[in-house]
């Protein structure tokens, strides 16, 4: 389903509008000071064309999990110089985007001028998708920008019930670019299409493999989850993370999608999960007991190199290992040197968000990817096929 864009509104159309912009400022923080910016830079593409075009900009964004009360240490106040030294100029903040005097600071803002609203979890309502609020959003607006593809797969006052009540309600750059992204890799893939899915629990990657097994000429197991189907197989997996009750469900994705189920070869194993602990590469069958599965070996690393290597497009949505306690690491990092080498060879690759976009910048690799995407819930959701409410509530194009 094509959504309408805000790059085809006509320019006049935006000239002393007040816009409302739902972005993804949902940034690590730490004793107030962002460690890392990447969502924050990814949503100035859209704000800089609204201040270019003339319009009055409302930013409009959660941040952390405060529970529907306000908590200083949620506010997106620390954020508004960040964005000022980003953008280079200044950025209002409103202390209550729900009051009437915010509404009046918007309309007084300059042509151009942008406003930064407090956390939008800071009211009981948001996750609610209550329409009450939603009003009092939008009343700060004459037309709604979506560009927080991070938050799309929640329907919540600022992601949904606004889009009901302003119009026109569009897709802003970034959140166009992910759909494009994602839409024409599942939909109009070429080939060979092989994805990589790791993280820890199989649970959480069910439906996609079921949604991607028709799609994908390979699908690459790794990751704890690559254990549960070892149990499945019948092998030893010792103190390793398997999900006893869905080894059935392995054993029958195993039968389903035969030989486009490539899983690793062998494994590194440690007795006990600790940088220092002393560890050996072992086959996937020998595997001892009081020992644990925490990342694919060299054989299986350049098993998955050589597929990602033949393929025309890739997704990659979890770890290979447990890459934040080296050296678990060496398999995760090994398969994004995979895919940039993929990129550099014509490939189109795409990163899930959540472990996968971490992974792809401790790489250092994040600019040698065709895409990264900013959502690691909603980017599973989409490919799994799922709609995504953020996205539904928009105008059709």
């Amino acid at each position: 389903m094509s959504k309408r864009t805000l790059a085809q509104l006509d320019g006049t159309q935006l000239d002393g509008q007040r816009v409302v912009v739902r972005v993804d400022l949902n940034v690590p923080m730490s004793g107030g000071t962002v460690t890392d910016d990447t969502r924050i830079r990814a949503s100035l593409p859209t704000i800089q064309l609204l201040h270019d075009r003339g319009a009055r900009v409302v930013l409009l964004s959660h941040l952390g999990r405060p529970a529907g009360v306000p908590d200083p240490r949620y506010s997106l106040r620390p954020l508004v110089r960040v964005l000022e030294k980003l953008l280079g100029f200044p950025v209002a903040f409103l202390a209550d985007p729900t009051s009437s005097d915010a509404v009046s600071e918007v309309r007084h803002l300059p042509r151009g001028g942008v406003a930064l609203g407090e956390n939008t979890r800071f009211y009981p309502g948001e996750e609610k998708n209550d329409p009450a609020l939603a009003d009092r959003f939008a009343a700060l607006g004459d037309m709604y920008v979506n560009d927080a593809f991070g938050s799309a797969h929640r329907a919540h006052a600022s992601t949904e019930a606004i889009a009901h009540r302003l119009k026109p309600a569009v897709a802003g750059l970034l959140m166009e670019k992910e759909l494009r992204f994602l839409g024409e890799a599942v939909d109009h893939p070429a080939r060979p299409f092989v994805a990589i899915l790791g993280g820890a629990k199989i649970s959480g990657k069910i439906d996609l493999v079921e949604s991607l097994l028709p799609k994908v000429d390979r699908i690459l197991i790794g990751g704890a989850m690559a254990c549960t189907f070892f149990k499945a197989m019948g092998l030893e997996t010792g103190t390793s993370l398997v999900e006893p009750d869905r080894v059935d469900m392995a054993k029958s994705l195993l039968q389903q999608a035969g030989d486009k189920l490539v899983l690793p070869s062998g494994a590194v194993i440690a007795q006990r999960l600790d940088g220092s602990a002393p560890t050996r590469e072992v086959s996937r069958d020998q595997v001892p007991s009081g020992w644990g599965v925490y990342d694919i070996d060299d054989a299986s690393l350049q098993l998955f190199a050589d597929c990602i290597a033949a393929a025309k497009t890739v997704i990659w949505n979890g770890p290979m290992g447990v890459f934040e306690t080296p050296p678990f690491d060496r398999g995760t990092l090994g398969v994004a040197r995979a895919l940039a080498a993929a990129t550099r060879a014509g490939a189109v690759t795409i990163v899930g968000g959540g472990d996968s976009a971490a992974a792809i910048a401790a790489a250092g690799l994040e600019d040698q990817v065709t895409h990264v995407s900013t959502g690691g819930g909603a980017s599973l959701e989409f490919l799994e096929g799922k709609p995504l409410p953020g996205v539904a509530a928009l105008d059709d194009a």
